[in-house]
Order: C-alpha cells, then sequence, then structure tokens
C-alpha cells in the first residue's frame, strides 16, 4: 500500500485540545514536508493554525450544513473531493465516528487517538491512590500519526518565527520594554481557577515591582468585567478581554515573555509559541497528560498534596470532591511569585 500523501487530521474542540495539536503538526510537518495536511476543525479555531502556512483548514459547521446525520454524509462527500488519503482522528467523538463510518465505505484510511479513559479513570479514582504520570495527549496524538506509517519525533526541535506584535495591541501598550507577563486566571471549572482574592495579590505584587507588564486574557461578559476591575486597580496591568481580535490576541501571546495560566488553554496557545507557562493547578492533575508542551514539571505549581492527598479528583474539572473545594488555596500568592520572578531571572 502507497504511503498516504494527503491526511485529514480531526480535531473539533476544545481550544486546549485544538492548540495541542500545533507542536505535534509542527514536528510532523518538519519530518514530512512531502505530505500535505487538511485539518477539520470548528470555524473560531482555524485561527489556531494561522502560522501554520503549509496546514489548510477545512471548517466543520456541525451547527450548520454539517449538522445531523445528512449533514455529516455532506461533509464525508467534501472530505472525499480533496483527494485524501488518511484520516488521523485526534478527537474520537460521535461526530468523528460517524466521519470514519463513512470513509470505511470510501476506502479512506483511518486511525484513532486512544484517550486512555482506564489509565486516567484509575488516575482520579479516590480508592486506592495510585499517582503516576500517563501518556501526555501530545503523545497520544503522535502515536495516531505513527499507525498511519510517519512517526513523530516529539523531542526534535523547531525554529518558529515570532510573529509581530498586533498594531492594536501595539496602541493599547504605547511602548514598553518591560518583560510581558501574560496572566489567564480562568478555567472552565471553579476547581481549576485560583481564587480570585488571592490573584489579585499576585497582580497587586508583580504590578508593585514595577519590571513588568501585565497583559490579561479572559473571555465572556463576567470575566471582561473583573479583568477591567484589575487593569483599573493596578499600574502596569492592561487586560484584552473584548479589545482585540482572537487573532491579534494569538501574536500578542507569542510576543510574551511568560504565562501565567491555569489547567486551561491559554497555557496551550502560550506552548505553541514556546513561551514559558507556569500552570497553576487544582483538582486536576499535570499526570492526567494536559501539561502544555515542552514546561517543565517546576513550572507546575500543584496544592499541598499532604493536605489533599487525594489529588487529581478529576481529569477536566468537572468533578467535585467534598472538602476539596479550597484545595487551590493551599498555593500561596507567593509561591506563585516566586516561580514568576525565577523563571524570568
Amino acid at each position: 500500500m502507497k504511503p498516504p500523501k494527503h491526511i485529514l487530521v480531526i480535531r473539533l474542540s476544545a481550544m486546549g485540545d485544538v492548540a495541542m495539536t500545533i507542536p505535534v503538526l509542527q514536528r510532523f510537518l518538519q519530518q514530512y514536508p512531502e505530505v500535505k495536511i487538511t485539518v477539520l476543525t470548528k470555524p473560531f479555531f482555524k485561527t489556531i493554525f494561522q502560522d501554520l502556512p503549509q496546514v489548510e483548514v477545512l471548517e466543520a459547521e456541525v451547527n450548520g450544513k454539517h449538522k445531523g446525520l445528512f449533514g455529516l454524509w455532506r461533509l464525508a462527500k467534501e472530505i472525499r473531493n480533496l483527494e485524501i488519503s488518511a484520516v488521523a482522528d485526534l478527537h474520537n467523538v460521535l461526530r468523528s465516528k460517524i466521519l470514519r463510518f463513512f470513509f470505511f465505505f470510501m476506502q479512506i484510511k483511518s486511525a484513532v487517538i486512544d484517550k486512555g479513559r482506564a489509565e486516567k479513570k484509575v488516575l482520579t479514582r479516590l480508592s486506592p491512590k495510585t499517582i503516576r504520570p500517563i501518556k501526555t495527549t501530545h503523545q497520544r496524538y503522535a502515536e495516531v500519526f505513527e499507525k498511519l506509517g510517519f512517526p513523530v519525533d516529539l523531542p526534535q526541535k523547531i525554529i518558529q518565527t515570532k510573529p509581530s506584535v498586533p498594531k492594536s495591541v501595539k496602541v493599547l501598550l504605547k511602548s514598553d520594554s518591560r518583560k510581558w507577563i501574560g496572566i489567564a486566571p480562568f478555567a472552565a471549572h471553579p476547581t481549576k481557577s485560583y481564587p480570585l482574592d488571592l490573584m489579585e495579590k499576585v497582580i497587586k505584587s508583580l504590578s508593585e515591582k514595577g519590571n513588568y507588564q501585565m497583559l490579561l486574557f479572559g473571555g465572556g461578559k463576567t470575566e471582561e468585567q473583573q479583568l477591567a476591575a484589575w487593569e483599573n486597580k493596578f499600574k502596569n496591568v492592561v487586560s484584552l478581554a473584548g479589545k482585540v481580535r482572537f487573532k491579534d490576541e494569538l501574536h500578542t501571546i507569542a510576543n510574551l515573555d511568560l504565562m501565567l495560566s491555569m489547567d486551561s488553554g491559554n497555557g496551550h496557545l502560550a506552548a505553541m509559541y514556546q513561551v514559558p507557562v507556569i500552570t497553576v493547578w487544582g483538582n486536576t492533575h499535570p499526570y492526567a497528560g494536559f501539561a502544555p508542551f515542552g514546561q517543565t514539571k517546576d513550572q507546575q505549581i500543584l496544592p499541598d498534596l499532604k493536605k489533599y492527598p487525594l489529588l487529581p479528583t478529576s481529569i477536566y474539572g468537572n468533578k467535585k470532591v467534598e472538602g476539596y473545594e479550597n484545595a487551590m488555596r493551599s498555593i500561596s500568592p507567593e509561591a506563585i511569585i516566586e516561580k514568576v520572578e525565577d523563571i524570568l531571572g
């Protein structure tokens, strides 16, 4: 059988998971420049691939023309017309399973991610507790390509050209030679978000030092209001929430000296551009395989595991355990500030 020359990569959501495809695709393309890659994802995430010119993006309009079974059949025919020779399903959800079913009858080879559900269940069970790292999501993505005959060397170095700071952001910051710290204090679930009163202490302390420019990231009305309040309260703090396009936000992240993030998408967006990332963890854990790519273990700040020995209690942060609601309060603002200054020298 001839090796595939045009691979469709399926990853529809969520933002962090889509961003995690980038380091893998960068290394794949460096090793196999002769292979064409088309990514199937939701329209909003198309921007994430803007700095990979070798990659084409096909938008899955799952609430429009590609909705439902007939919509997916229409999508499958569109994909067939692209002369796809193989499919790498990095998502493995109902929609992608249906598409793979159609591809089977179109004689298009597919490989699918092993999400490691059994391993993750063992990691998060409360008793008996076993804490050990399992495969990273990046490794699981790479394994899919290996099934198609393309082993990916994840440790290989990638040289990236840093994009320019967008004009819209230059207007907000004017001229600034200080080190830029991105702060993304929110996550999809409360158990993954550092308490706002403690985060305010972090921002206040870094602001008073005077040698950092802090850029705040978030989305939605409630988050925008909170970030605007910090911007108005402290010097050297600018919120980008609701002020710039997603494209410009990404290119701003690329120019950060450091990103401080929860276990959330912003950490992965920064890691796409090889920006150092400090992650603050709650009831999830980097051992589950969702740490940003290329970051060291000491850049991951965890709660006091002696006080909260059952952690991690959740893979995605959507499960709560009584008595563990305040686990993140065992992480002191001083510990985060010390780590920031240690990385920035």
